[in-house]
């Protein structure tokens, strides 16, 4: 047995095809404006009809005012436990950012990222510190050479 309803859709459908001109076959995806405007569904129900769908939805309204009212209370009761367990939002930031770090050095791509930039870093050290050497030698050999003139004034004339 139909509810009553689904028998509506389905007289609903039927009359829909006969004033469109669709054939049995044809789908019905979405009814332009022109087609709805042209039928007035409200009048091809009965007044007992009517008085039940306006019942259903009074039911319907409520039900999702219930909804909300249990999700907002489940809400205030997650952020009181999430309190008491010390969690706030910038424990949580840094939770999910610590969690995240951890997943991204865990990568092959990172992994060798890091390893490239490791091995680069340990050459340019490593010319960094031979061009230091050569210039403290150079200024090792600039300060002999000074020293070696000014205890030789005869070189100083030359």
């Amino acid at each position: 047995m139909l509810h009553k309803a689904s028998q509506h859709v389905i007289m609903t459908s039927e009359h829909l095809r006969k004033e469109t001109g669709l054939l049995e076959t044809d789908s019905l995806h979405e009814p332009d404006e022109e087609t709805i405007s042209r039928i007035d569904l409200s009048s091809m129900i009965s007044e007992e009809e009517r008085e039940e769908l306006k019942i259903e939805l009074v039911k319907l309204e409520d039900e999702i005012t219930t909804l909300r009212q249990v999700l907002t209370a489940k809400e205030k009761h997650l952020v009181e436990i999430k309190q008491k367990l010390g969690m706030n939002l910038m424990n949580e930031l840094k939770q999910n950012f610590s969690k995240g770090w951890h997943e991204m050095q865990t990568t092959t791509a990172y992994k060798k990222t890091h390893e490239t930039l490791s091995h680069a870093g340990q050459k340019a050290t490593a010319a960094f510190s031979n061009v230091g050497t050569a210039i403290s030698k150079k200024f090792g050999d600039m300060s002999y050479s000074i020293r070696h003139s000014i205890s030789m004034p005869a070189m100083r004339r030359k």
